[in-house]
């Protein structure tokens, strides 16, 4: 890694000693807007961006060939719409005439939306976190026109601030670089090819199939990243940590040691009663900024609802505890509500701003409620959920679970029962009133993968309520997906506005499949096993690696500068730990030993790294422990 760093070193030093050649700062005064070339996008994110004056091309043949003619640098911009930090670069830069301009003079300029190309994302990605040790969004690559990358970062201030170096003087410096440093540029990019190649192969040993004992360690050294006060893994940014959570759940089965269902059931009490969870209008924002789940991160992720709806029901199930039940219902009545087209499809996300702040349409001031609500039962409220006259976020409330109901009857001269009527009473008002406000902006585009996980999260629904309503959810999503994303004999990725395109990566088929296995043990439609079935076999054959696992793009995809493997979980469980998961229940269903086979190659690939890297691995994990302990099977005779 010092390598690494050396490199960009090397290069920020060359960069900074010399300066900017005065003929580029002539060039700079000059210039006029071209036409943006993201109009004719359906991506919101891109949408967003049409009318910058920078001259945005989507990825695509026309802008890299245009790269190569006019030999110019590529300037890749990566983002998404609900992303709060992309808006704030976007107003700050990209919105600014004077560095528009630099942009269009000295760039081909390349605007992508991350959940429409996670390939494009993660390649470039990898290489962001490789040379400055983090990451994030808005991801800003430097590339030449053979698409390979020779600087990056995340977000840039238009002038030096924060400990970070002005856009402009970056656009500027990369500039000069790329067009008078040919030589440097040349033998940098050869060392960081050697370093991507050699990052890319590591860990990779096959191995013998992994057993217990390897559960079992890898449960200790996550129980050690665990914190106690306030539940979750590791400290703030604190994320919801859906596959070690249920791997945790797996533990106490096994064990029946009560410390790992108590890890659970405090963290998601501790997420139920923070600010991360929308008390009004149900679903949980993306993370909490803090370690007591107080102060979200306030975008709104359907991946995130959709897996935390399951580990709320499996919870449920082991407890009998209504409370983990009523927070899974609200998270689907929420995505029903906000979050699902009328065709049946389920949106991306919602924003974290509104009326260009960040959070503004979830919090409150005190008067407010009081107004709203009046004194005696906007006491009741505001004492229950912490709202106070000083707020605690930039002078206002996020609502959050302060105290018991039982607490909260007693300061407020209450019975228990009357003052759960209020908080019910209230909820909905407040509710009404605060959908008057603006609200936050909604990606729209629905995302074949995000959508199998949904589809999982109603069939859970339904299997635990038995409510007719999720079996229509049900039916509805499947019809859609299969009409629209299934054409011919393979599946796309994004549909918005009567539009489905861009083919499927490695997580659609995974996901998806998953989703319909769910179905299909919710509802016994056999036609949604073979759909899984079809899906899966698919992946097998287009997306699977020589060590087992999988590439995030098919063999018949775009040639990108790397072919990556979509190997660790992320905010989601990677492609390669469903995918095992994926053969393992085919097996069960269809006893076809190529399922299992492939399940124990990618067992025995990966073996190794259980242990090194649990947190990463727990989508993994949880297959272990299935292969291992095997489903039970019952017969019914007539």
């Amino acid at each position: 890694m010092k390598t690494v760093y050396s490199v960009i070193l090397i290069i920020l030093y060359c960069l900074c000693v010399t300066g900017c050649d005065d003929r580029l700062s002539e060039k700079y005064k000059k210039g006029e807007n071209t036409l943006n070339h993201l109009k004719n996008e359906t991506s919101p994110y891109l949408l967003q961006h049409a009318d910058n004056p920078v001259d945005w091309y989507p990825w695509g043949p026309e802008a890299l060939e245009k790269a190569k003619a006019e030999d110019k640098p590529i300037l890749l911009s990566v983002g998404y719409s609900a992303c709060h930090w992309c808006h704030v670069m976007e107003h700050e830069s990209f919105e600014n005439d004077e560095i528009a301009r630099i942009m269009n003079e000295n760039f081909i300029c390349i605007k992508v939306d991350r959940e429409e190309r996670p390939d494009i994302d993660q390649l470039y990605m990898r290489f962001v976190q490789l040379v400055t040790g983090s990451g994030g969004w808005p991801m800003t690559v430097f590339l030449t026109p053979d698409r390979e990358p020779f600087f990056g970062g995340t977000y840039f201030p238009p002038e030096d601030r924060y400990g970070r170096p002005g856009f402009k003087r970056v656009l500027l410096m990369m500039a000069d670089f790329y067009h008078h440093r040919k030589e440097k540029l040349n033998q940098n990019l050869q060392q960081l090819e050697r370093i991507f190649q050699k990052e890319l192969s590591a860990g990779m040993v096959s191995g013998n199939l992994p057993g217990g004992d390897v559960l079992k360690s890898a449960a200790h050294d996550l129980s050690t990243m665990y914190e106690p006060r306030y539940g979750g893994i590791g400290r703030a940014p604190k994320f919801p940590a859906v596959q070690v959570l249920s791997f945790f759940l797996r533990r106490y089965r096994a064990t029946d040691e009560k410390v790992w269902l108590e890890m659970v059931t405090h963290t998601l009490t501790q997420m139920a009663n923070g600010g991360i969870y929308d008390h009004l209008g149900g679903g949980f924002a993306r993370y909490s900024t803090d370690d007591q789940w107080l102060v979200p991160h306030f975008e709104k992720m359907l991946y995130d609802n959709a897996l935390l709806t399951g580990l709320y029901l499996d919870v449920y199930q082991l407890t009998g505890e209504e409370f983990y039940r009523h927070v899974a219902e609200d998270i689907g009545r929420f995505v029903l509500r906000e979050m699902t087209d009328a065709k049946g499809g389920f949106y991306s996300s919602l924003d974290a701003d509104s009326e260009g702040e960040e959070g503004r349409y979830y919090i409150w001031s005190r008067e407010e409620i009081l107004n709203i609500l009046g004194n005696d039962e906007g006491n009741v409220f505001c004492l229950y959920y912490g709202v106070t006259a000083n707020g605690n976020f930039e002078g206002r409330n996020i609502l959050h679970v302060a105290r018991t109901l039982k607490e909260t009857a007693g300061k407020t001269g209450h019975t228990p029962e009357e003052a759960a009527g209020i908080l019910d009473k209230g909820r909905k008002i407040l509710l009404r009133q605060r959908e008057k406000r603006i609200r936050p902006g909604l990606d729209d585009k629905i995302l074949t993968s995000w959508n199998g996980l949904m589809l999982s999260a109603f069939a859970r629904l339904y299997q635990v309520t038995r409510d007719e309503r999720y079996a229509r959810v049900i039916r509805k999503n499947v019809e859609f997906l299969w009409d629209t994303m299934w054409q011919d004999q393979h599946l796309l990725r994004t549909y918005k506005d009567g539009k489905a395109h861009i083919d499927a990566f490695a997580e659609d088929y995974a996901f998806l499949s998953a989703g319909l296995m769910d179905a299909y043990e919710a509802l016994f439609d056999v036609s949604y096993l073979h759909k899984a079935r079809m899906l899966t076999d698919y992946a097998n054959t287009r997306f699977t690696a020589e060590n087992g696992g999988y590439y995030t793009a098919a063999d018949n995809s775009e040639n990108l500068y790397q072919r990556m493997r979509d190997d660790a979980d992320q905010a989601t469980p990677s492609a390669t730990g469903v995918m095992l998961m994926n053969n393992l229940r085919l097996y069960a269903f269809t006893g076809n030993e190529n399922y299992r086979g492939r399940a124990e190659k990618i067992l025995k690939a990966y073996g190794a790294l259980f242990s090194q890297s649990p947190y990463a691995y727990a989508s993994y994990l949880n297959a272990l422990d299935f292969y291992l302990e095997k489903p039970y099977e019952i017969v019914l005779f007539r």
